[in-house]
């Protein structure tokens, strides 16, 4: 049995730090994405649609109102690119949701490349 994998990563823009905290299970993701510090957000919950229906992922949000745009938005972006249930939480002090969707999205496509790049290839 295998066990969930974490992993961390930041990036500095603006003078600014921004983070992220993904877990994964064999059947979802959790992913925590705040300024300066580690801290839960706004948080939304995507399920995948299935292979053989066309569409987006469908999604809610569970806690919060002041990030959910952003956080239903990489919630839905990160089920239909991992295939899995997805939560997402965006915690935002200082700048504003629109200007943070940018590096946020920079660091989820970080993640989820490096993560795709760990997994094993089928020999």
């Amino acid at each position: 049995m295998e066990r969930a994998k974490v992993v961390k990563e930041e990036i500095l823009e603006r003078d600014m730090r921004f983070l992220a905290v993904y877990v994964e299970a064999k059947n979802s993701c959790m992913i925590m994405l705040s300024e300066k510090e580690d801290k839960l957000g706004t948080l939304a919950i995507a399920v995948p649609k299935s292979k053989d229906t066309v569409g987006a992922a469908t999604s809610s949000v569970l806690l919060g109102d002041k990030n959910e745009i952003s956080a239903r938005m990489f919630a839905e972006y990160v089920a239909s690119k991992k295939g899995k249930i997805a939560m997402v939480s965006v915690y935002l002090d200082k700048i504003g949701e629109i200007q943070a969707q940018e590096f946020f999205m920079h660091l989820l496509d970080k993640l989820i490349k490096s993560e795709s790049q760990k997994e094993p290839t089928a020999t």
